[in-house]
C-alpha cells in the first residue's frame, strides 16, 4: 500500500540549539542474530540465508513494551490518513476524525502497536526501515540515488529554481548530484536523503515547500519539511517550514551558518537539511528510519518520545519500500548492509496484526498442518499475495495453524513454523496432518511410596510421542490416592492402583502407589505416675494420626532399678524416680511418663473396699450416686490421716463431691505425705463430680481439635475404657447416661 507521508519535526526549536553536543551512548547494542530474542531470530535467520552479507545489531532499549505504547499513543504524536478505515484511526470521543493536519488524524492504538513492533517488518522489503543511515561509500552510489528518485520529477533532472527576486536559475547539476554531495558532507546515507525528499515533497517539483513561489517566502526552499509544524491556517505547516528555511526561527548565527541558512537555493536547502538530519538524529542514536519516527533511543538525555521527525506512523514502512527498490534495481541487495533493530522488555509472544486484517476473519486454532504442494508454499507477512514473502515451506514441514481463516472469498490461515516464525499461507494449500493413535503407554514415578498429604507427579510416556489422543486417569481408591491428569495426592495410608488409558480403553498402564503416613505425635494417658514398690500399671499410648502406617512402639526406662516397662506395663522395682520413654519405631517422635516409686512403712494399714478399683496411684470404680467425701471415706480403712482436695488443690469437706482429678493425700502423725491417689470418674471430664452436657461439649471440642483434654481428664473421657482417644462413641455413652438410658460403668 502506497501512502503519501507528511513529515515534520515537532519540537525543532529545541533540537536546533542542541545538535552539536557530544553524543552519549544510552542503549545496549549487540551484534549478531544470536543476541536477539527468540521471537526475532527465525525472521533474521531467513534474511541471513538469502543475504549472507547482511549484518544485524540488536538494540536493547531497556524500555517496557506497554510503557512505550502508552507514550506513543497520545494526541497528535502518530497520524494516519483520514481516508483509512476506522481500524487505523483513533475513535475516542472528541478525537475521532479530527484533522491534526489536513487529511491526517490520530492513529488507533492497534495501528501504533503494529507499526512499532519490529518483528512485523523483518522481511526483504520492510527491513530497510532499520538500515543504518550513515553514509557508506562501499554501498552508496549516485546511480542508486537516481533509482530511488525514479517515478518523480526529480529523476535524472537538472536543478532549476527561482531567486527571491523571481529570477530563474538553471544549474548544470542534477538533483541526484546535490543529494550525493550533501550525503558526503553530512555523513548521512544519500539513499536516506533521497527517500526523505521523495516522501516529503515528491513526486512533483511544484510542491509548495520547494516551489519558491509561496507568498512572503519567495525564493526559499525546504526539501525535508523541517520545522513544518502543524497549523490550521491555509498552508500553515508549509509556511512554518519556509520560515525556518528563511531565518532558522530564532536559531543562533553559529547554528544557521552550520545549517547553511537561509535556504535560498535547492543546494543550500538539501545540504543544510542533511546536516540537520545527521546532527539532530543520526549522530544521537536515531540512526534509522524507525528510530527517527519512534524516539526510543535518543542519546540526547533521559526524555524520550518527543524527538520524532515525522508523525505518519507508516512513514518507515513506506520509505523502506523505496530503499529496497533502489538496492534491488542497482543490483546491491547482496552487498554488506547493517540493520539496527530495537528490542523492548515484555513484548507479546505474537506481534500485533495489521489493522487491515479484521480479527473477525479468523478463528483461534491449534491444528498440525502440512503444505499440500509439490514444490514450496510461500509464507507471507499478511493474508494476500500483495504482502511480502517471509519464507517457503515444502510438503514435509509440519506447521501449526494458530488462526483459521473464516473470511468470505479467498481464505488465508495464520500459521506458526517449528522455529517460531509466524505468517500467512493460502488455506487451500493446507491439509491437516493425520493424528497418530497411541500404541503404548508407560507410567513411571521416582518413588512408589509417597507421604500422606504430599503431591507427586506420575510421568507418562506414550508411543508415538506426537499422538494426541485423550488420556483418562483412574485410581482404584480415591480415599487413599487421588489423581488428576497424572498429579497424585496421598490422602491416607494404604495402597492404590493408578491407571492411565486411552479414552476407548484400548491401551493402558498401571502403577501401584503406597501412601505412608508418618507418626506426628504420641499421647500417653499418663504423664506422671506414683507407684508403690512391687505394683504395676499399664500406660496406654495413642499414636497420631490414626492412620499412621507404622504404629509399633519401643518402650524404655531411664532407670530400670526404679521401674521397668514392657509393652506399656510399668513395674515398680525400687524406691526412686525415673522416666519411661515411648518412641515410635523408625521415627524421632516420642513421649515420656515420669515415675515415682514409693514404699509404705510396715506399720501402715491401708485397705480399700473391694468395690473400688485401685491401680498404682489412681482410684476409680466409685458409685456415681455416692461421691461425697464422707461417703468415699467409708470405703477406706487406714491408720493414716486422710485429706481430700479437688483438681484445683482446694480442700474438700465431708459434703463436697469427689470428681475426676480430685486427690486423696495420706499423711502420718507427723503430717508427712506417705502416698497420694488421684480419682477418676468416667464421664466427668471437667472434675465437678457431675456427668452432664458440659462434659459432652468438652469432649466434642477435643474431637474437633478446638481445645485439647489432657491427663486423667483425657482418661475419664474414654468411657469405653479401651485406651484410645475420645470419640463420638464416648459422647454417645455420656448422652445415654444423662438420659438415664444406660449408666456409665465406673
Amino acid at each position: 500500500m502506497k501512502v503519501k507521508t507528511f513529515l515534520k519535526y515537532i519540537v525543532f526549536f529545541l533540537c536546533v540549539f542542541g545538535i552539536f553536543h557530544t553524543k552519549v551512548e544510552a542503549s545496549i547494542k549487540k551484534d549478531g542474530i544470536e543476541n536477539f530474542p527468540t521471537s526475532y531470530r527465525p525472521y533474521l535467520q531467513e534474511l541471513k540465508k538469502k543475504h549472507p552479507y547482511w549484518e544485524f545489531t540488536a538494540l536493547y532499549t531497556g524500555l517496557d513494551w506497554n510503557y512505550v505504547i502508552s507514550q506513543e499513543y497520545r494526541n497528535n504524536k502518530n497520524l494516519v490518513p483520514k481516508s483509512y478505515s476506522d481500524a487505523w484511526k483513533c475513535t475516542d470521543n472528541g478525537i475521532y476524525d479530527v484533522e491534526i493536519d489536513k487529511g491526517w488524524v490520530n492513529a488507533s492504538k492497534r495501528a501504533v502497536e503494529y507499526t512499532m513492533d519490529p518483528r512485523n517488518f523483518l522481511n526483504d522489503v520492510r527491513v530497510f526501515q532499520f538500515e543504518k543511515l550513515s553514509y557508506d561509500p562501499n554501498t552508496n552510489s549516485k546511480e542508486g540515488v537516481e533509482k530511488i528518485l525514479y517515478g518523480t520529477e526529480f529523476y535524472n533532472r537538472a536543478v532549476s529554481y527561482r531567486t527571491h527576486s523571481g529570477q530563474v536559475i538553471d544549474m548544470q547539476e542534477k538533483y541526484s548530484d546535490l543529494i550525493w554531495n550533501s550525503a558526503i558532507y553530512s555523513g548521512v546515507s544519500p539513499y536516506h536523503l533521497a527517500s526523505r525528499i521523495k516522501q516529503e515533497v515528491g513526486p512533483f517539483i511544484t510542491h509548495n515547500s520547494i516551489s519558491g513561489t509561496v507568498a512572503g517566502f519567495e525564493g526559499y526552499y525546504n526539501f525535508y519539511n523541517i520545522g513544518a509544524t502543524s497549523s490550521t491556517e491555509p498552508l500553515g505547516a508549509i509556511k512554518n517550514g519556509l520560515q525556518f528555511a528563511k531565518d532558522g526561527k530564532g536559531a543562533s548565527e553559529e547554528t544557521k551558518a552550520n545549517l547553511f541558512i537561509p535556504w535560498n537555493t535547492p543546494e543550500r536547502a538539501i545540504k543544510g537539511g542533511a546536516v540537520f538530519i545527521g546532527s539532530s538524529y543520526i549522530s544521537v542514536g536515531q540512526n534509522n528510519l524507525y528510530l527517527q519516527k519512534f524516539d526510543v533511543n535518543d542519546d540526547r538525555g533521559p526524555d524520550l518520545f518527543w524527538h520524532q521527525y515525522m508523525t505518519n506512523c507508516l512513514a518507515p514502512y513506506s520509505e523502506s519500500s523505496g530503499i529496497h527498490k533502489a538496492y534491488s534495481s542497482n543490483g546491491m541487495l547482496d552487498s554488506s548492509i547493517r540493520f539496527i533493530i530495537p528490542i523492548y522488555e515484555n513484548m507479546p509472544r505474537y506481534m500485533t496484526e495489521s489493522p487491515n486484517i479484521p480479527e473477525s476473519d479468523y478463528a483461534t486454532d491449534n491444528t498440525k498442518m502440512y503444505a499440500d504442494v509439490t514444490g514450496t508454499l510461500n509464507v507471507r507477512t499478511g493474508p494476500s499475495t500483495s504482502y511480502e514473502v517471509l519464507t517457503g515451506i515444502d510438503r514435509n514441514r509440519i506447521i501449526t495453524r494458530i488462526k483459521r481463516g473464516v473470511q468470505n472469498g479467498e481464505r488465508w490461515d495464520k500459521i506458526e513454523l517449528d522455529n517460531g516464525m509466524v505468517g500467512y499461507v493460502f488455506q487451500s494449500y493446507l491439509k491437516e496432518v493425520p493424528k497418530p493413535t497411541i500404541t503404548n503407554i508407560k507410567l513411571s514415578i521416582d518413588n512408589t511410596i509417597i507421604q500422606k498429604g504430599s503431591t507427586n507427579v506420575i510421568k507418562i510416556d506414550i508411543t508415538p510421542q506426537d499422538a494426541t489422543e485423550q488420556i483418562v486417569w483412574e485410581t482404584s481408591n480415591p480415599n487413599i490416592v487421588s489423581v488428576d491428569n497424572g498429579n497424585i495426592i496421598g490422602v491416607t495410608s494404604g495402597v492404590a492402583t493408578i491407571t492411565a488409558k486411552t479414552l476407548d480403553g484400548r491401551v493402558s498402564d498401571s502403577i501401584d502407589i503406597t501412601v505412608y503416613s508418618k507418626v506426628t505425635s504420641i499421647i500417653l494417658d499418663k504423664q506422671d505416675v506414683t507407684l508403690l514398690k512391687g505394683n504395676k500399671i499399664k500406660v496406654s499410648a495413642n499414636i497420631l494420626p490414626e492412620d499412621a502406617t507404622n504404629k509399633e512402639m519401643i518402650w524404655s526406662s531411664e532407670n530400670e532399678k526404679v521401674a521397668s516397662v514392657v509393652d506399656g506395663i510399668i513395674t515398680a522395682n525400687g524406691v526412686g524416680n525415673t522416666t519411661i520413654i515411648a518412641k515410635a519405631k523408625n521415627e524421632e517422635i516420642k513421649a515420656t511418663c515420669k515415675v515415682n516409686v514409693k514404699e509404705l512403712p510396715d506399720e501402715v494399714i491401708l485397705e480399700f473396699d473391694k468395690s473400688l478399683k485401685v491401680e498404682a496411684d489412681e482410684i476409680s470404680g466409685l458409685d456415681i450416686l455416692k461421691l461425697t467425701v464422707g461417703e468415699v471415706k467409708e470405703l477406706i480403712k487406714t491408720n493414716l490421716n486422710l485429706e481430700f482436695y479437688n483438681d484445683q488443690n482446694e480442700v474438700l469437706t465431708q459434703e463436697d463431691k469427689i470428681g475426676t482429678g480430685s486427690k486423696l493425700i495420706l499423711k502420718n502423725e507427723l503430717e508427712e505425705v506417705v502416698y497420694e491417689y488421684t480419682f477418676i470418674v468416667y464421664g466427668d471430664v471437667n472434675g465437678d463430680g457431675e456427668i452432664n452436657s458440659l462434659d459432652v461439649l468438652i469432649i466434642q471440642k477435643h474431637i474437633l481439635e478446638i481445645k485439647e483434654i489432657t491427663g486423667v481428664f483425657l482418661k475419664s473421657a474414654n468411657t469405653s475404657k479401651n485406651g484410645e482417644l475420645p470419640s463420638s462413641l464416648d459422647v454417645l455413652k455420656i448422652q445415654k447416661h444423662i438420659l438415664e438410658i444406660k449408666s456409665i460403668e465406673q
